[in-house]
């Protein structure tokens, strides 16, 4: 038997509890793959991150849901790089890499005092066309087709973990959406492992431009994710292509999320114009909360 160490910190939030919760594994080269998973079964977080070596990058991170490895997490990148500098693995400094199965990401660091900011560039943004049907998918989340905004598109996007994105005409549908993710996949059937992402432009906090919910794949093993980082990132180029059409400007957002389930938090998201597509950066906040021991 093995026994190991995994660190519980809560990304996008300052307050323990808060946000989304993410397991850190800071010795994963010593780990086989199915040892990652069992221990991101056991977590049951949304994510485990586990920290490798890498030939090609200052740091690699392989991310797993309790069902599944993942090619990026917003939240598990945010909870590892916190633990780096807080824990003083790495001397402080403001710029680095990490290797992750979305490509190689550059990292940004900001410490104020005692404050630590993270910023993550994301892989450049993709969409694909919907073809399913929206009454089935409204069904799934427990709200009517009529609630779905449908002055804007409903797309598949992804800057490094794809989601269906669903416009959403009022912010009172979201206390009473209720996941069944069992029926995502049959309904996804162009991207089955997509998580269904709704979001809607009227927020509780009026320093937010976007409120959202997260449900989770259905071969993920968990129903809900609190805050997500990689989802937020898309709807920012989401933003920039659909709704803030024609405007080059670089633009910067704010997204409110986990309200409904008590973990309020908030991501930071910047989009610039770059070419024919765009750039993404996230910027969030971690704290840590707990060690936790496991066997495997």
């Amino acid at each position: 038997m093995k026994n190991i160490t995994v660190y519980h910190y809560d990304a996008f939030s300052k307050i323990p509890n808060k946000g989304n919760p993410a397991g850190v594994v800071l010795d994963g080269d010593f780990l086989t793959e199915s040892e990652m998973q069992d221990i991101a079964k056991q977590v049951g977080f949304n994510e485990t991150s586990f920290l490798l070596k890498s030939d090609v990058a200052d740091f690699k991170i392989r991310y797993f849901t309790p069902g599944h490895e993942m090619d990026l997490c917003g939240h598990g990148t945010m909870a590892v790089i916190y633990a780096l500098v807080t824990k003083g693995i790495i001397e402080f400094k403001n710029a680095l890499t990490i290797e992750t199965r979305a490509g190689i990401l550059p990292i940004t660091i900001c410490q104020s005092n005692s404050e630590i900011s993270i910023t993550m560039q994301q892989k450049a943004p993709e969409f694909e066309e919907f073809n399913g049907s929206l009454d089935e998918l409204a069904s799934s989340i427990g709200i009517s087709v009529e609630e779905i905004d449908l002055s804007l598109p409903v797309l598949y996007g992804s800057t490094g973990a794809w989601n269906l994105l669903l416009p959403i005409k009022k912010l009172s549908s979201f206390d009473k959406m209720k996941p069944n993710n069992r029926l995502f996949p049959s309904i996804l059937s162009e991207i089955p492992k997509a998580s269904v992402h709704p979001f809607c432009l009227e927020t509780y906090d009026s320093n937010a431009d976007f409120h959202a919910r997260h449900f989770s794949s259905g071969f993920s093993g968990t129903m809900e994710d609190p805050v997500t980082g990689t989802a937020s990132g898309i709807m920012g180029a989401y933003y920039a292509k659909y709704i803030n059409k024609g405007v080059n400007d670089e633009i910067e957002l704010v997204v409110e999320q986990g309200t409904e389930i008590e973990k309020d938090g908030r991501v930071k998201v910047k989009v610039k114009k770059v070419n024919s597509n765009y750039e993404v950066e996230i910027t969030g906040d971690a704290v840590y909360v707990k060690e936790m021991q496991f066997q495997i």
